[in-house]
C-alpha cells in the first residue's frame, strides 16, 4: 500500500497534468474575435535608440576641427577675446610684440583643444598651463558629449518619493541614491546631472528639514534656525502625519522669488518639478524676475529659417552656450533643433551670460502682462507647481508684492548676483568710477533694502570662493545694507553646486563652478518696547 505522501504527490501530479492539458487545448483553440477589436489602436513599435554621432572614445576634438559649428564658433570667439598668457606676463619682453594682434591666442593646445597661446613656442614655454590643461580637456569632451546625440539616461528624472523612503542631502551621491535616480556610472554623467539639478537642489537642500546645513556644523545661525523653522512649518506636515498631496490641501502657497534669473529661467518645468518631489504636500509658486528672464516664444512668430549650407545635422543636437547648456541638454532633439535655428551659432560669455533663448510655450501658458505690467507669463505646470516669469528689474515690480510677504511662506534666492562687480551702466558723479552693483541705482542698489524690509530670508550663491568673498565684502560696506541684516546661513561650500567647470571666453584660465558656495541673510529685527514714565510727587 502506498504511503500517504506518495498518494498526495500522485494526486498533485494528476491535477497539474490535467491543467496542463487544458491549457494546451485552449492555446490551440481558435480565439473568438471581438467586434470592438476593430477600434483598438495597434501597439506602437518600440523606438530604437538613435545612433550617436560621436562615440565615447571620439569626444575630443580641437575647437577649429570640431564637427559642430557651435564649438568652432566658440573657438573663434576665444581667439578674438583672449590674450596669450606668456605675452602678458612680466617675464615676457616688452619688445617681443608690438601689436595687439600678436597677443591673440591663435595656437590650439593639442592636449586640451582650446586656443591658449599665440604660438607653439609660447605654449611650450608656459609651465602654468599644465595645471589647468586637464580641466580644459574635460570641458572640451563634455561639450562634445552633449552634442553627440546619445541617450542621456542621467537626465531621466524619478517620480514621486514613497512615503516611507527618506531623502538624504549629504551630497550628490547619497541624494541620487535615496531619491532613486539612475546610476551615475561615470564622472561625466555626474557633471551633466549636477549641472541641471544644481538650481532646484540648492533651494531644496536649504529649506528641507533633513538639510545638511545645521546649527551643529555652524552653517546655520540661531537667527537662521528660527527663520528656517518658520518656513518648515509650512513645507512639512506635523510629525507622524503622511506627507502626501492630500495633506497639503489647506496649506498656503510657498513662493520662491528667484531674482536676477538667467539660465535657471529657461530650465524645463519638469526639472523644477523635482523640487516639488521633495515636499509632496506643498504647492510651489516660482517667480523668475530679472531683465534676462527667458519668455515663451510668441505664438505668431515666423517659422524657423532653414539652416545654412555650412551647417550640418550635428549642429542641432545641443545648445551652444556654456551657460545655457544647463537648461537645454535634457530636452528632446527636435526641441533643441528648433531653438538652435532661431539664434546665432554662438554668443560669447564675456563678462555676463547672454540672455537665454525663448522657451517653448506649454499648453496652459498664459500671458501675465495685464497683471504685472511688464513682459511676463504664467504656467500652472502641475497642481503642485506654478511658474511665473517677469522680464524686468525687481525694483519695477516690488510694489505689487511688498504688502504680501510672509516669512512663513516666502523666500528669495539670488544665483550669482555679482554684488561686488562693477556696474556696466552706472557711474559715480564724484569720481567717475563705476558703482558696485550692490550700490548701483540700476542694479541691486534699490533692491536689497527692499528685500531686507520684508524680513524674509535671502539666499545667495557664488561661483567660486573669491566670488563669495567679493559679494560679502560689498554688502558689508554698502549703505542701507551694511548694518541692516543678520546672518541666516554662514558662507561656505554648497554641497549641491554644479560639478562641471565653466570656462570664460575672455581667458580660458578663468574657470568656475555654478553655485559653488551659498550663504544667507535676512533683515535685522528691532523690538520696540514702550517705556513707562512716572511722575514723582
Amino acid at each position: 500500500m502506498a504511503s500517504p505522501l506518495l498518494r498526495s504527490r500522485s494526486a498533485l501530479r494528476a491535477v497539474f497534468g490535467s491543467q496542463t492539458c487544458q491549457r494546451s487545448l485552449c492555446a490551440n483553440r481558435p480565439r473568438a474575435r471581438n467586434i470592438f477589436n476593430f477600434f483598438r489602436r495597434s501597439a506602437k513599435p518600440a523606438q530604437e535608440e538613435p545612433v550617436p554621432l560621436l562615440t565615447e572614445d571620439n569626444l575630443f576634438h580641437p575647437f577649429s576641427k570640431s564637427p559642430f559649428p557651435a564649438i568652432r564658433a566658440r573657438g573663434e570667439a576665444i581667439q578674438s577675446l583672449a590674450k596669450c598668457p606668456v605675452c602678458t606676463s612680466s617675464h615676457c619682453s616688452t619688445h617681443a610684440h608690438t601689436t595687439s594682434q600678436s597677443l591673440a591666442v591663435k595656437f590650439e593646445c593639442p592636449d586640451c583643444g582650446f586656443p591658449t597661446h599665440c604660438s607653439q613656442e609660447h605654449w611650450m614655454a608656459d609651465q602654468e598651463h599644465k595645471k589647468y590643461c586637464s580641466k580644459l580637456r574635460e570641458v572640451n569632451e563634455d561639450d562634445h558629449d552633449l552634442r553627440s546625440g546619445r541617450k542621456f539616461r542621467e537626465f531621466e528624472m524619478p517620480g514621486p518619493q514613497a512615503y516611507e523612503e527618506a531623502i538624504s542631502f549629504a551630497n550628490w551621491d547619497v541624494f541620487w541614491y535615496t531619491r532613486g535616480f539612475p546610476s551615475m556610472d561615470t564622472e561625466r554623467s555626474r557633471r551633466h546631472a549636477s549641472r541641471i539639478l544644481t538650481y532646484p537642489l540648492t533651494i531644496g537642500s536649504i529649506l528641507h528639514q533633513n538639510s545638511g546645513l545645521t546649527l551643529s556644523n555652524q552653517r546655520v545661525t540661531p537667527e537662521g534656525s528660527r527663520s528656517l523653522a518658520a518656513l518648515r512649518t509650512t513645507l512639512h506636515v506635523p510629525p507622524g502625519a503622511p506627507d502626501t498631496e492630500e495633506a497639503g490641501a489647506a496649506k498656503p502657497q510657498i513662493r520662491i522669488f528667484i531674482l536676477g534669473a538667467r539660465a535657471e529661467s529657461s530650465l524645463p518645468p519638469h526639472v523644477w518639478e523635482q523640487l516639488c518631489m521633495l515636499f509632496p504636500s506643498c504647492h510651489f509658486h516660482l517667480f523668475f524676475i530679472g531683465p534676462q528672464v527667458s519668455l515663451p516664444k510668441p505664438a505668431n512668430s515666423p517659422p524657423p529659417k532653414p539652416p545654412n549650407n555650412s551647417a550640418t545635422k550635428e549642429d542641432t543636437v545641443a545648445n551652444h552656450s556654456a551657460v545655457e547648456n544647463v537648461s537645454t541638454t535634457h530636452t528632446s532633439t527636435d526641441t533643441v533643433k528648433q531653438r538652435e535655428e532661431d539664434k546665432p551659432v554662438y554668443v560669447p560669455n564675456v563678462y555676463e551670460p547672454p540672455t537665454p533663448a525663448p522657451i517653448a510655450p506649454f499648453k496652459r501658458t498664459r500671458s501675465s502682462v495685464e497683471l504685472y505690467g511688464v513682459p511676463s507669463y504664467t504656467v500652472p505646470y502641475t497642481p503642485q507647481l506654478t511658474i511665473t516669469g517677469l522680464q524686468a528689474n525687481y525694483a519695477e515690480v516690488h510694489a505689487q508684492f511688498q504688502d504680501t510677504f510672509d516669512p512663513y511662506t516666502d523666500a528669495f534666492f539670488l544665483f550669482s548676483p555679482g554684488f561686488g562687480f562693477p556696474s556696466p551702466n552706472s557711474v559715480s558723479e564724484l569720481d567717475g568710477k563705476p558703482y558696485l552693483q550692490i550700490t548701483s541705482p540700476t542694479e541691486w542698489g534699490p533692491v536689497m533694502p527692499a528685500l531686507l524690509a520684508t524680513r524674509c530670508a535671502i539666499y545667495v550663491t557664488g561661483f567660486s570662493p573669491a566670488d563669495v568673498e567679493r559679494d560679502i565684502r560689498s554688502i558689508e560696506s554698502a549703505p542701507d545694507v551694511a548694518c541692516e541684516f543678520e546672518w541666516v546661513i554662514t558662507p561656505g561650500e554648497n554641497a549641491f553646486g554644479s560639478e562641471k567647470w565653466e570656462v570664460a571666453d575672455f581667458d580660458p584660465r578663468v574657470m568656475v563652478k555654478t553655485n559653488w558656495g551659498v550663504w544667507g541673510i535676512r533683515g535685522k529685527g528691532r523690538e520696540v518696547r514702550e517705556r513707562s514714565s512716572f511722575r514723582l510727587f
